[in-house]
């Protein structure tokens, strides 16, 4: 057998721990691969796609693969660890340390190999899936139909040879600095059972509870200026909480002698202490790296919810024109005129109104007083209430937008203020109600009687808008707005044409997120995996002792179950926690509810997880049976 055979037979015998390394290494290589291929994709080099976004994408595909290298090292750590005595014994038979090195380095770079040509197919076979879905989420004009990426298989596979190439050199340099002694007993070292400090805990509890008080009573701009500093808190709690509290609170319910005794407690709670401080690092490290994925896919949803959703709630109507003050009469019946042509010409059926807007002074400044009977007659096409105010009566109207921005100009200051009748009589406003009738700061409602007795305006303005019937396409209606808006311009309003603008530009930011905030998640899951697999060995043999005390099958499977769920999903808990915080603290900023984003987002990401634990469960519990029963 040859040296080369024997690092390939090398691999095949350690399969469960590499198989993990090589499919998650393969999903980044595939996540990547899939970037190579709209950045290379025909379609963009014709412009059908923002410059901009290409960049990003392009900055997106390095911080992978900047975490891909990161990753792939703290993997091949991991499995080190998990091998020292075999290397150490591979000594006392007469290996060099030379010979090992290579032969680390050999089995690095065929996984590397397979693993890159693996991404790279997967990538190949969801092409066109993954295409389909760029195409609507992005928002581009051109298909982008299948091709063969020649140039983007050559970017991948060159740009992760060579990762996995620097990996596998500097980690096999790692192994000079180990001495047989080492090797041979790192599987066996105890490094005692960990202590924790009372002052560290209780300073964890500290800064978790001042970093979360910070960020949930910051408000508006507030929220940015607490951001970095709430960060540094917090991120040293998260480490305190791990590393101190955690392992304050095993002790200290190991020190309760009822619940210590109870059951399979004590088998439970001795073997977690350890596992905990070996483990704390790395329940930072994947605590902290979720808390990112959560927070960046939570941030990007909950904003451009906000921006559609206030959009939607603050505009009614499909088509708004607002002439300038200056323009005459003859210049707005030619754009209406204009308007009325293009949405004939685009066959959008729309229902018009127009109401002309007059202002009159008021005890503080020009007001808009409108006539109820016009306001009723605007009403018809949105979702608000009539208004029927009485004789010598006048109601406020504050803006959905003003609500939404919790501006109080409109409601409070037109409250304050008051306007007279030509006979004399003061007017005082009774109360305010939202409504989305006019795109205005605010205005008063009037009964047509009262509205008679007002005299002369000191100015006027005019609204037309259009409400398009139902049943007409989304690509109607868009483009019928995008020629009005270019030919009516800035006096012509479309909202469907806006939402499809914000979607544009804000679709590509939110698809690289996700992407990233994805590999970000599936690499925090991993790490668990491969913490939990590289102890497999121990414990089964720990387990098979105490088998042989005593312990059934089923107390085997409630311990490991226990064990498991608790290393699993503390960090996971507390990144979950974090980025419920966060996404609560983006909503003050913006004071707008991101209850159901934020609920979305981190209960979507907690049912990956719980998935994945499952089936890690599955192989992890079989293999302590096969072992032990």
């Amino acid at each position: 057998m040859t040296f080369r055979q024997f690092a390939f037979n090398n691999v095949l015998r350690n399969k469960r721990l590499y198989i993990a390394y090589f499919f998650s290494s393969m999903f980044t290589v595939m996540v990547f691969f899939t970037f190579a291929i709209f950045a290379f994709h025909p379609a963009f080099s014709d412009g059908a796609i923002n410059q901009n976004v290409l960049f990003g994408m392009a900055v997106a595909g390095g911080i992978i693969y900047v975490f891909s290298f990161f990753f792939v090292l703290y993997s091949m750590s991991s499995f080190l660890q998990s091998r020292k005595k075999e290397f150490g014994l591979l000594m006392m038979f007469g290996a060099s340390n030379r010979q090992i090195r290579m032969m680390v380095f050999l089995e690095n770079i065929l996984i590397g190999f397979f693993a890159t040509i693996g991404g790279i197919l997967i990538g190949l076979v969801f092409a066109k899936g993954i295409l389909l879905v760029a195409e609507n989420v992005l928002i581009i004009s051109e298909s982008l139909d299948f091709y063969f990426p020649l140039l983007a298989i050559a970017v991948t596979f060159i740009s992760f040879i060579v990762l996995f190439f620097c990996i596998s050199v500097f980690v096999s340099f790692i192994l000079r600095t180990k001495k047989l002694i080492d090797l041979i007993k790192g599987d066996k070292k105890s490094k005692g059972e960990p202590k924790a400090s009372v002052i560290l805990s209780i300073l964890a509890t500290i800064l978790i509870i001042a970093g979360y008080g910070t960020a949930l009573y910051v408000k508006g701009m507030q929220v940015v200026f607490a951001m970095v500093p709430v960060i540094v808190v917090v991120t040293l709690g998260t480490y305190l909480i791990f590393t101190q509290l955690s392992v304050y609170i095993i002790r200290r319910l190991k020190s309760n002698k009822s619940f210590f005794w109870m059951k399979t407690n004590m088998l439970l709670l001795s073997d977690l202490s350890f596992r905990m401080k070996d483990n704390a690092r790395t329940f930072f490290m994947v605590a902290i790296i979720s808390t990112v994925a959560f927070t960046a896919i939570g941030a990007l949803y909950g904003f451009q919810s906000y921006l559609t959703k206030g959009i939607k709630e603050s505009e009614p109507y499909t088509y708004q024109y607002i002439p300038w003050l200056n323009d005459s009469e003859e210049v707005m019946k030619e754009d209406v005129s204009k308007i009325n042509s293009i949405l004939q010409e685009e066959n959008v059926e729309a229902k018009m109104e127009a109401m002309e807007l007059n202002y009159f002074e008021t005890s503080t400044s020009e007001e808009l007083i409108v006539r109820a009977s016009d306001y009723n007659r605007f009403v018809a096409f949105t979702k608000d209430r009539e208004l029927h105010p009485g004789e010598n009566e006048a109601i406020v109207v504050q803006p959905v937008e003003d609500a939404l921005s919790g501006v109080s100009r409109s409601g409070e200051f037109l409250m304050e203020s008051s306007f007279n009748l030509e006979n004399g009589t003061e007017i005082q406003p009774s109360y305010i109600v939202e409504s989305s009738v006019l795109a205005s700061n605010g205005y008063y409602v009037v009964n047509d009687k009262t509205y008679e007795q007002l005299g002369s305006p000191v100015r006027n303005d005019w609204s037309v808008v259009w409400k398009a019937k139902e049943g007409q396409t989304d690509q109607q209606l868009i483009e019928a707005g995008r020629k009005l808006t270019e030919q009516v311009e800035h006096k012509a309003y479309s909202v469907d044409y806006q939402l499809f603008e914000i979607n544009k530009a804000f679709g590509p930011i939110l698809f690289i997120g996700l992407f990233i905030g994805i590999v970000f998640f599936v690499s925090a899951g991993s790490f668990l995996y491969f913490r939990l697999f590289t102890d497999l060995d121990e414990e089964k043999r720990k387990f098979r002792s105490i088998a042989k005390i005593g312990l059934t099958q089923s107390e085997l499977n409630k311990v490991v179950n226990q064990q498991i769920a608790i290393l699993f999903f503390s960090p996971i808990v507390v990144a979950l926690i974090h980025g419920s915080v966060a996404l609560t603290a983006l909503s003050h900023m913006f004071n707008y509810d991101l209850t159901i984003e934020s609920a979305f987002v981190l209960g979507s990401f907690a049912l990956i997880q719980i998935i994945y634990f499952l089936i890690v469960r599955f192989f992890y519990v079989k293999q302590v049976k096969r072992m032990v029963f």
